[in-house]
């Protein structure tokens, strides 16, 4: 059987599919690649089934060892010293290490086969809120590859853009606690230049601006939460849901991000400006 070693994981890696979706009502939250698109296409560029496990790696640093051939696409975040959204094949013996990306802030790995660890609930995506999946990968890590795939898509490269590096937009619409805020605070939620929190991760994007006027004060009793829903807590700054986001919270969403927005949330970095419109 194929496999690969875990050498160095860099700030944070995890492994990643589609997530457990259509559980929440169970208490069990979605999680699975936070930049869906980018994770889709690595699969699909070495000929993977839809929904194999990949590696999500935050920032670059991961460091791997073929212990076999192995056929892998790496798309998202552009690190360093890789081939980028095209198929490459890593010999045995070979390292493949990701240095730090030029734009964006998650990169995937995928490998022809998929990585074949147990699944928890219909899925092997690592949920860093809940516990659920495996733990985050660490040093000295093996990592078996799966043999299930589809005949190779015969693409050589993917003609994919790089994440933003500088100011984001992001679209939104209004939320159902949106009457919890004046006009004047969703005025400057819709006016200020954002920048992203050091203090973000899977479970969300913090933003820092200026906080937003409320119309009510007190408490709010726990609502169900979704993937891009923008909650406002007591520091008056948003939160973005991103894939590892709890199922309720007692906060008012104020808005949502649009769908089609969601991947460009997912490579947010800290220090970069954002703005929401409508």
């Amino acid at each position: 059987m194929s496999s690969l070693t875990v050498l160095t994981t860099g700030p944070l890696a995890t492994i990643q599919d589609r997530g457990r979706a259509g559980q929440a009502a169970l208490g069990v939250p979605a999680s699975g690649a936070c930049d869906r698109a980018a994770y889709e296409l690595a699969n699909r560029l070495v000929g993977n089934h839809e929904g194999a496990a990949a590696i999500e790696v935050t920032y670059g640093g991961l460091t791997i060892h073929a212990d076999t051939d192995l056929l892998l696409a790496i798309t998202g975040a552009p690190c360093t010293g890789v081939p980028l959204n095209a198929p490459a094949l890593l010999r045995s013996g070979e390292l493949l290490r990701l240095g730090p990306p030029a734009s964006g802030l998650r990169t995937y790995v995928a490998v022809r086969g998929g990585l074949d660890v147990p699944p928890v609930l219909g899925s092997r995506s690592t949920d860093l809120l809940s516990g659920l999946g495996p733990s985050p990968l660490v040093a000295g890590q093996t990592l078996q590859v799966g043999s299930l795939v589809h005949p190779m898509p015969g693409v050589d490269q993917a003609p994919v853009a790089h994440p933003a590096a500088g100011q984001v937009v992001l679209r939104v619409t209004p939320g159902p606690r949106r009457d919890w805020f004046t006009d004047a605070g969703w005025a400057s939620l819709l006016s200020q230049v954002y920048e992203v929190s050091t203090n973000s991760n899977r479970v969300g994007v913090r933003l820092d601006g200026t906080p937003l006027e409320r119309a009510r004060a007190g408490e709010l009793a726990s609502e169900g939460m979704t993937h891009g829903a923008i909650q406002i807590p007591p520091s008056g700054t948003p939160v973005i849901f991103l894939a590892d986001h709890p199922v309720t919270g007692g906060y008012p969403v104020i808005a949502y991000v649009a769908a089609a927005d969601l991947n460009a949330c997912a490579q947010l970095r800290p220090g970069q400006p954002v703005r929401l419109v409508s």
